[in-house]
């Protein structure tokens, strides 16, 4: 016991091994529902939802323990909410590249994070992007994966005459991802910590014994055993190694990797900072507490992640939640990886997250809606707007851009293609209100780049 306080520096830093152990439970609590909800969104484009269940837990496993044995910092890390969306509707659905393709992306972000973190090259990028973007892109991905859990529940649907619509509220799966979202809704509301856990538990029960009255549409649940873990592993382990040839021949290659890499560094480096001004691990120049380590430890995770079959790993915010139980060191993050290995226990039982055939378009192609796991993606966006309020309403040539970087993410259902138009836009507003000075050299690169790149997509 005196050898783990000692490492984890548990006495230096306030603490107590029950406390930091209890923290860790906290902390996996309330990002438990990444097993599920991952698994069912990247298990659409083709990778075996077994698979993803497991390099999901891998990934979150042993980069959480890089973070706690390495960094010390008690942050937990899985793939990221919004980045895999973005792995899921643009890259794949969206540019039609295969899912491998998508992983080779991942796993270069990765490698170019890690880059970054370990020169001199991070302060120059965080430099580089104007704090309006960074803001506008966090809570664009949070709208745009709103969105996708609504079309998801089938609360919002496709419409000939106007786009979007509401969908059909007699339909029992509509009735039951409508109930689970009034019930993420209220918990949270009511200051639980685990409001989107314990509201995929409930919607589970309330929909499986209503399918076992006879319901239609409901989840049920099917035996299958671990094995569907490891044969899934098998196939998408390390098979971002065939995509290469077709990520490149791609000429959406460079917004793919650049996407990756913005939403991976600028989240992590937020969520970091945040959590680490909570935890008292900021020094007094403003820095993290052990340098580069905490970011090192993402980017490991990314590219660990990208190998086993799954998308961006990054810090979750819902540390701070562990953070809150009093935990300071990495025994909280170390607890949470071993409770990672605990879950795969429970695959079994997840059957009933998967998808429901509601009915056939009008291409004989299935629609699926998702009632268990839809309203995970609705609150986790809902959250993740409240980035809004520092951004600088008054400034009117960054507001626009930052407008359009979210507006663009939502219409043109794509986190990309949010991101290339705002970047667009930034220098030129800036410019137009002579301010041309304060543009980055950087920004005017980008801005060629983007603009390069819509004009060959015409040519």
């Amino acid at each position: 016991m005196e050898k783990i306080q000692s490492f984890f520096k548990i006495r230096e830093r306030g603490s107590s091994v029950k406390t930091e152990v209890l923290a860790g439970l906290t902390t996996f609590l309330a990002m438990a529902y990444i097993l599920p909800v991952n698994s069912a969104m990247l298990s659409q484009t083709g990778m075996p939802f077994g698979g993803v269940f497991l390099a999901t837990a891998l990934s979150a496993l042993i980069a959480t323990l890089i973070m706690g044995l390495f960094a010390n910092y008690p942050v937990a890390l899985a793939p990221g909410m919004g980045v895999n969306a973005f792995f899921t509707f643009t890259v794949v659905f969206g540019y039609g590249l295969s899912y491998q393709a998508a992983l080779a992306a991942v796993f270069i972000s990765g490698v170019l994070f890690l880059i970054i973190s370990v020169s001199g090259l991070r302060k120059y990028v965080i430099d580089a992007i104007p704090d309006a973007l960074k803001i506008a892109v966090g809570a664009g991905i949070g709208f745009f994966i709103t969105f996708i859990g609504l079309t998801n529940a089938g609360i919002i649907v496709d419409d000939g005459a106007t786009l979007v619509a509401l969908g059909d509220f007699s339909n029992p799966a509509v009735l039951l991802g409508l109930f689970g979202l009034v019930v993420a809704v209220a918990l949270y509301a009511a200051g639980n910590k685990f409001s989107i856990i314990l509201a995929i538990g409930i919607t589970t029960v309330v929909g499986v014994v209503l399918g076992l009255l006879g319901v239609e549409y409901m989840p049920a649940y099917s035996a299958q055993g671990l094995d569907g873990l490891f044969s899934g592993l098998s196939e998408i382990g390390f098979s971002f190694l065939s995509g290469f040839g077709d990520l490149l021949a791609s000429p959406e290659a460079f917004l793919i990797i650049f996407t990756f890499l913005f939403v991976d560094f600028f989240d992590t480096a937020g969520t970091l900072i945040g959590i680490g001004k909570e935890a008292n691990l900021i020094n007094e120049e403003g820095e993290l507490e052990g340098g580069n380590a905490p970011l090192v430890a993402d980017s490991l995770g990314t590219v660990i992640g990208a190998a086993l079959g799954t998308s961006t790993v990054t810090s979750y915010v819902e540390s701070t939640t562990g953070i809150e139980q009093g935990g300071r060191t990495g025994l909280t993050s170390v607890t949470v990886a071993l409770l990672f290995v605990l879950a795969l226990l429970l695959y079994p039982l997840l059957s009933v997250v998967n998808g429901v055939v509601v009915g056939f378009n009008d291409f004989g192609e299935a629609i699926v809606y998702s009632p268990v796991t839809a309203m995970a993606l609705i609150m986790v966006g809902a959250l993740m707007i409240g980035q809004l309020k520092d951004l600088d309403f008054s400034d009117k040539a960054a507001v626009i851009p930052a407008f359009f970087t979210i507006v663009f993410m939502i219409l043109a259902y794509s986190i990309a293609e949010g991101i290339a138009m705002g970047f667009i836009f930034y220098p030129i507003t800036m410019a137009a209100s002579k301010r041309a000075k304060d543009v980055h050299p950087v920004m005017w690169a980008l801005l060629v780049v983007f603009v390069l790149r819509f004009a060959l997509e015409v040519l």
